[in-house]
């Protein structure tokens, strides 16, 4: 005669299955592997963005190192009355297309220099990013942003 085992033991009615559960917490895990893998890092974009040095009793101001052949594209959005205008290194340009074909000769000449967007602290950011797109379409890898300190508040 066989003596009963306390491992072995019958199935009742109260006992869950355990496969659709590891089922269920393995589809959750796909989705959110797949989900988080396409979230974008802001600080991956490429442009540089700083605020402007101000000169304190803490620690002196530091020119930047000279760079070689440092040619940089200025551009320059005013905002005037309603309406943006554009300047390229202190010319100015009627409307986007005409910022777009500079550029972009600019571009053909010499594609590495750095561009410096400076803007208007009134200028919308819609209009920066325009002329943003249009830069990085032209071919620039370097964009830089210039930050003007607000007139009136301190």
């Amino acid at each position: 005669m066989l003596a009963p085992s306390s491992y072995s033991r019958q199935r009742t009615g109260q006992d869950i299955p355990m496969t659709p559960l590891i089922d269920v917490v393995f589809l959750l895990l796909v989705f959110f592997l797949l989900t988080a893998s396409f979230h974008a890092v802001e600080h991956l974009l490429p442009s540089n963005v700083s605020a402007p040095h101000r000169s304190g009793a803490g620690s002196p101001q530091e020119t930047p190192p000279p760079e070689e052949d440092f040619d940089e594209v200025v551009v320059r959005i005013l905002w005037r009355g309603d309406q943006p205008a554009w300047q390229i290194n202190g010319q100015s340009l009627a409307g986007l297309t005409e910022v777009r074909d500079t550029l972009a000769t600019i571009a053909r000449v010499k594609a590495d220099a750095p561009v410096i967007l400076h803007p208007d602290s009134d200028v919308p950011l819609g209009h920066v990013i325009d002329v943003y797109d249009v830069t990085r379409l032209a071919g620039f890898p370097q964009v830089q942003f210039a930050v003007s300190e607000t007139r009136g508040r301190e």
